[in-house]
């Protein structure tokens, strides 16, 4: 025996149907939430009127010719192969977690008798964001890159 579709089926149809694709809205939602913060700059004002240093101070840090290659060594450690880097140089490195949970960590590199410096401990497994800083006599280099 059939039975008739009435308003009222219809109406449970719609609600189910539209409660489902809000809750999984919600859910999607939370967890985009908890993961980013979605802040880049504390104030888009305050840091426009900084633009133009910026740009200079790229363009010195571009002058000086230096280069550096960050990597993952096989222990695990961070490994920076440089370039044009003077000797006396020091180099260090803030990294931090892309998304998750925050995650922070300032290292120091030592040079390995290379033009190459390392972490005298092992990075954590998984995905990093690093600022890596050398200073040499006063001129200063940074870079931001994700490390694998």
């Amino acid at each position: 025996m059939r039975r008739e579709f009435t308003g009222r089926h219809m109406l449970i149809v719609l609600v189910a149907g539209f409660g489902v694709v809000v809750a999984v809205n919600f859910f999607m939602a939370s967890l985009a939430a908890r993961g980013f913060s979605g802040v880049v700059v504390e104030n888009s004002y305050v840091a426009s009127q900084h633009f133009n240093g910026w740009l200079a101070q790229a363009e010195r840090q571009q002058a000086l010719g230096w280069e550096a290659k960050l990597a993952r060594a096989e222990d695990g450690r961070l490994r920076v192969e440089t370039s044009g880097v003077p000797a006396s140089a020091t180099l260090r490195a803030d990294i931090r977690r892309p998304l998750g949970d925050p995650e922070l960590a300032e290292l120091e590199l030592v040079p390995d008798g290379t033009d190459a410096f390392t972490t005298p401990e092992p990075v954590a497994d998984g995905r990093w964001i690093i600022r890596l800083y050398i200073d040499a006599g006063g001129q200063e280099w940074r870079r931001e890159e994700h490390l694998p």
